[in-house]
């Protein structure tokens, strides 16, 4: 994915000198937006979505535009700065000399690592860390990985080559924003006993672990997501955020029916009587065309009342609900 689209013009010069002794060449910047929430690769959501089947409209999930902006400048000769945006974008002096390389990015985030930000090329965003007992199966597929919270929505821009300035040029450069976290909707249909789910959660295994700022390629390491889920009529639902899966879009392109990558689902469950109980799914044949965000169904899950009832006797062979989860936030950004 091209990550940042630009045009820059010519705007003024100053050809009396004297008359703008104190100029200085200045760069305007004008920020739009796109806000998307998945991509297509042949799922076709936003022309097929069912709002009576999802209780919202397609357009409903899109992300918000962030707060400010943060944006990184890399000088030919290795030196960088930072400046701070509103949405729309600013104006501001640049020194004379070549094309800079300009790397833009939302900073309003809670659940975002930022690492090597001042390279440029090696920039990403990484979840934090959030660890949970139990998952098993996830974890038996999916060795060795880190655990996460679903990340925030963060949108950047990078800009390579910028105009050249001479003394009292004006450059505008139009960029837009793009995001590189998109939303999974994930469905957990129930066939019978949803009566006995007191609270639900989930874990999605397999995803890519980071995404690089520059390109919007994703990190071939995987990691596990973990969320809470809502208990609907129908079953349970989670909006899960996500990189999408690790190595796009190189790896992905025709590796549909060749790639050894797999990708799991989990859904945890605290029924009214205490105990908890947990189903597992792969997910991988849903995965193959929904790289960056899509629809998640899995069904036909029962609870059956010897299980849910409190005075059934029945005993299940699974641990108690814990009280939290363990959620790790950064202390501070990498500059």
């Amino acid at each position: 994915m091209a990550v940042g689209l630009l045009a820059f013009t010519l705007l003024t010069s100053c050809e009396r000198t004297e008359l703008c002794y104190d100029h200085f060449p200045t760069l305007e910047l004008g920020l739009s937006w796109e806000h998307e929430w998945e991509r297509d690769y042949g799922m076709n959501h936003a022309s097929n979505w069912n709002a009576a089947l999802h209780g919202f409209n397609y357009d409903d999930m899109r992300p918000e535009r962030p707060e400010w902006v943060n944006m990184v400048t890399n000088r030919p000769g290795g030196t960088t700065d930072e400046k701070y945006l509103n949405p729309e974008g600013g104006k501001f002096t640049v020194p004379v000399g070549e094309g800079q390389s300009y790397l833009l990015y939302n900073g309003d985030t809670e659940y975002i690592m930022l690492q090597d930000i001042a390279s440029l090329n090696d920039a990403r965003a990484t979840a934090t860390t959030r660890s949970r007992s139990g998952l098993a199966y996830i974890n038996e597929r999916h060795p060795d990985v880190r655990s996460t919270n679903p990340p925030d929505v963060i949108y950047a821009a990078y800009i390579e080559n910028g105009p050249t300035f001479a003394v009292h040029d004006h450059h505008s450069l139009d960029v837009k924003m793009q995001p590189l976290v998109f939303t999974y909707i994930i469905r957990y249909e129930f066939e019978y006993g949803l009566e006995h789910v007191s609270l639900a959660r989930g874990a999605i295994g397999g995803m890519a672990e980071a995404v690089y700022l520059r390109d919007g390629r994703t990190s071939d390491d995987a990691s596990i997501i973990l969320y809470d889920c809502d208990v609907k009529t129908y079953g349970c639902e989670a909006h899960v955020r996500s990189f999408g899966v690790p190595g796009f879009p190189d790896e992905y392109y025709g590796r549909a029916e060749t790639s050894d990558r797999q990708y799991s689902l989990n859904l945890e469950i605290l029924l009214r009587n205490g105990k908890t109980i947990e189903f597992n799914y792969d997910i991988t044949d849903q995965m193959k065309k929904q790289p960056r965000g899509g629809v998640i169904t899995v069904s036909g899950i029962r609870i059956e009342d010897q299980i849910g009832e409190t005075d059934s006797g029945f005993n299940v062979d699974v641990t108690d609900w814990p009280d939290h989860d363990v959620i790790d936030l950064p202390i501070e950004v990498e500059p």
